[in-house]
């Protein structure tokens, strides 16, 4: 299985069949439909069904497609570690992130590396703890900052002096609008979009399914969300009050939009975390000893 075959696959994908495929790769029809076919015999799989000029992916196709994704983007990460010279320190960073304000000082962090290695460079990722915690597990990742509630049993992390206050996201002509604070008694009866993240730890003993204690199962959730820039475009359309963290609803630049915390105060920690024994690359390594010497408590 080469790496360049999984492209072509990749390619073919993306483009919808195989002959905008192939004239996208610069190559003839019959080459690329044979590199596929060669593809097939060495998977065991039929890969593709075609109907009507188009393909459609089988079963083992979306199977295979993930995982090339997987491999192309462990290749590029591995080719990007040992983009440096004795003289040039270069290479690439990658990071993935839960929406947070604090991702801003983590920022901060990174323009002083930037400044004094212009040659490094920074990919980042956003996604929910599944989603980040999935890319560092396979090596995807060099960095992950994850929200409480979250298992980091696995990594090693520097928790940031800093944390998320819970609260309700809701219409500014919402009953509730005029609160200075949201209780459990508030919750009740209204219709809610929650975090899944949140979803799949309430049975946890976390400050979050002790906050909620035996009010959670009573709750009218009708809604989950991963990441939060849907979820107020849903309280946007009236669907609910979305359970979400503060200082992000500015940035969304929804301006019919408020943020009322909860009470008593429901806070989260946040945290940097990367794989136990993990090899870092010289950039990676520059990041991590910049980021202990501002956060370590």
């Amino acid at each position: 299985m080469e790496i360049r075959v999984l492209k072509y696959f990749l390619t073919t994908i993306r483009e919808g069949n195989i002959t905008k495929a192939a004239k996208y790769l610069n190559l003839t029809q019959p080459n690329l439909s044979r590199q596929i076919n060669m593809l097939e015999r060495d998977i065991g799989h039929k890969l593709f069904e075609r109907k009507h000029n188009n393909i459609i992916l089988t079963p083992e196709g979306i199977l295979l497609k993930k995982r090339a994704e997987e491999i192309i983007n462990m290749v590029d990460k591995t080719r990007a570690e040992f983009n440096f010279t004795d003289k040039v320190i270069a290479g690439d960073i990658f990071i993935g992130a839960g929406e947070t304000w604090a991702m801003s000082l983590v920022a901060s962090v990174m323009k002083d590396v930037q400044k004094d290695y212009p040659h490094i460079k920074y990919n980042i990722y956003s996604g929910n703890f599944q989603d980040i915690t999935e890319k560092l597990d396979k090596g995807l990742l060099d960095f992950g900052l994850l929200i409480d509630p979250a298992d980091l049993s696995k990594y090693d992390y520097l928790k940031m002096p800093v944390k998320d206050t819970w609260g309700l996201a809701m219409r500014k002509d919402s009953p509730l609008s005029n609160k200075k604070n949201i209780t459990k008694k508030d919750l009740l009866n209204i219709p809610l979009i929650i975090s899944r993240q949140v979803m799949e730890t309430e049975m946890q003993d976390n400050d979050f399914s002790r906050w909620f204690a035996d009010t959670f199962d009573n709750l009218n959730i009708t809604a989950t969300y991963n990441l939060i820039y849907n979820a107020l475009i849903m309280v946007t359309e009236g669907m609910g009050y979305a359970l979400c963290l503060d200082k992000l609803i500015d940035n969304m630049e929804h301006q019919n939009i408020c943020f009322i915390p909860l009470k008593p105060k429901l806070e989260s920690g946040i945290n940097i975390v990367w794989k136990k024994n993990q090899e870092f690359s010289r950039a990676s390594k520059i990041f991590l000893d910049r980021l202990t010497n501002k956060f370590k408590i």
